[in-house]
């Protein structure tokens, strides 16, 4: 009978000790086999170190703090598997979350999957993440499988325009991971690794609409747990710099424009919040001609229709607490 490949799961904490133990506990559970556990520990100030002598057989390293992409990097340099998936330290996966991965990566020879899952609200109910993701509702088609395979334009076409699968749902091959995370990065290192993967050969992904693992949300996620003006300086404004100056010579001339003008859009919506909510001016004025800098014509144009779209959100809010 073939024997499974090894996976090595890489779990990158930080002061996470609340909640490690049932990420931990959610890779011990899987149904698959064989499955190599490796957690890296950003430089933890909390109780991360006594709780792992909890886990004997997981390979526990500890590092000076230095990001999630380090420890990521760093769990991969340790890794003998041929195939890895990333979980968060505050997410947890479903029993089957690698075996229904793995088994569609082998069947169909790509080079990653991706799957769906259940989304924590801060307020109110959980909710499924990808079925209603603007970005790939075009490509949403029911298959026996319950997977979708995307050819390489529709994989290009999605990762340019946005990142729908974070570290936690993705299983990849360790060979086709490029240079690892981007440590530059300070949110999107995952999606940065993935273009890096998908801008390098025409490769292969699919993913499936079945929810097989849980984000966990609180004040401290990477992403969902910072506010809108800090998501838009690292994410859109830092990290977005940071990954056309790294693929410039690797995109098309029509995907560096989409960027730029998303990169455009989020400098133009950071001058207004400064503006408006932090009353400084100065740096609302640097933001600006930050903007126009890359291209003038469009920050003229984003500027009233991001001023309108703030009104249209503050009517709405207001009319919806009068009635």
């Amino acid at each position: 009978m073939p024997v499974n490949p090894l996976i090595s799961v890489i779990i990158p904490t930080y002061n996470r000790a609340d909640k490690l133990r049932t990420a931990i506990d959610s890779v011990l559970q899987q149904t698959y086999a064989p499955i190599e556990l490796i957690v890296i520990d950003d430089g933890s100030a909390d109780d991360t170190k006594v709780l792992m002598k909890e886990f004997p057989g997981a390979t526990y390293i500890i590092q000076p703090h230095a990001g999630q992409a380090a420890a990521r990097n760093n769990g991969l340099k340790h890794a003998n598997g041929v195939i890895i998936a990333s979980l968060d330290s505050d997410d947890m996966w479903n029993p089957d979350f690698l075996e229904r991965c793995v088994e569609k990566l082998e069947r169909d020879q790509l080079d990653f999957v991706f799957a769906n899952w259940t989304q924590d609200a801060k307020i109110g109910n959980a909710w499924d993440f990808l079925s209603g993701d603007p970005f790939l509702k075009p490509y949403i088609k029911q298959t026996q499988d319950r997977w979708i395979n995307l050819t390489y334009t529709e994989l290009r076409s999605i990762y340019i325009e946005a990142c729908p699968s974070p570290s936690s749902s993705v299983v990849i091959r360790k060979s086709s991971i490029v240079s690892g995370w981007d440590e530059r990065i300070n949110i999107g290192d995952d999606w940065c690794m993935y273009l890096d993967v998908i801008l390098s050969k025409e490769c292969l992904a699919a993913f499936t609409l079945d929810k097989l693992w849980r984000k966990r949300i609180d004040n401290i996620n990477i992403y969902d747990g910072r506010k809108r003006s800090e998501v838009l300086k690292f994410l859109f404004i830092a990290d977005t710099k940071t990954i056309m100056e790294k693929f410039h010579n690797q995109l098309r001339p029509g995907e560096l424009v989409l960027l730029q003008r998303r990169y455009i859009a989020s400098l133009v919506e950071l001058a207004k919040h400064e503006l408006i909510r932090e009353y400084n001016l100065k740096e609302s004025y640097r933001l600006i001609k930050q903007s126009m800098a890359v291209d003038t014509s469009f920050t003229l144009k984003m500027i009233p229709d991001i001023l309108l779209a703030g009104l249209n959100r503050k009517y709405k809010a207001f009319t919806e607490k009068v009635t």
